[in-house]
């Protein structure tokens, strides 16, 4: 069983949290007067379970998405990289080294026939020579890359499929234990 399903805090969310944590992830400049009221909810109770969802770290921030190309970047590509060595030292280097280069927007350490795969954004072709043959090729225990052009993106990301586990969780009113009451504003993982 996958282990964050049989977490605790995750089998303690209920519909109206992945409600809440799906309109957050369309739109996190709403506000809370505004989510309440998607929700069906008293802003007072809803902003208590924003607060508890973020410091149960099921929110990790808010952030503006930025249109790449107006701001100058034009190329994307895809750079799977495989190490000499599989020790955790290197590993560790490789992937401290990935964090510090702003034009690697994704790092994902995968099985298969290579070791990473990186999402690069950059300027120009010219950018994407510099990064790859200065920075990339640079770095100690890189032993092979190999760069693809991105033509187009067929899809951008839309955030999780809360949807999926909406389907065995309960209901958004929970019948609090051992009574017949129920509190559609309890909050997420609060005690009856």
């Amino acid at each position: 069983m996958n282990s964050l399903r049989s977490s605790g805090i995750i089998r303690s969310m209920d519909e109206l949290d992945l409600t809440i944590l799906s309109v957050l992830q369309a739109n996190g400049r709403i506000t809370n007067a505004e989510l309440a009221r998607q929700v069906d909810l008293a802003p007072s109770s809803t902003l208590e379970r924003v607060r508890r969802l973020e410091e149960h770290g099921l929110i990790q921030g808010y952030r503006a998405l930025l249109d790449p190309q107006k701001l100058g970047f034009q190329v994307q590509a895809v750079v799977l990289v495989n190490l000499a060595g599989h020790q955790a030292d290197p590993i560790d280097a490789f992937e401290e080294q990935m964090r510090a280069i702003p034009e690697v927007k994704l790092c994902l350490h995968v099985t298969g026939r290579y070791d990473y795969l990186l999402h690069v954004v950059v300027r120009d072709i010219d950018h994407l020579r510099q990064l790859v043959t200065r920075n990339l090729a640079a770095i100690i225990g890189v032993q092979k890359q190999e760069t693809f052009l991105v033509l187009s993106t067929a899809k951008q990301d839309q955030g999780y499929a809360l949807n999926c586990l909406a389907e065995t969780r309960p209901s958004r009113r929970r019948v609090v234990a051992n009574t017949n009451e129920t509190d559609p504003g309890r909050p997420l993982n609060q005690e009856a």
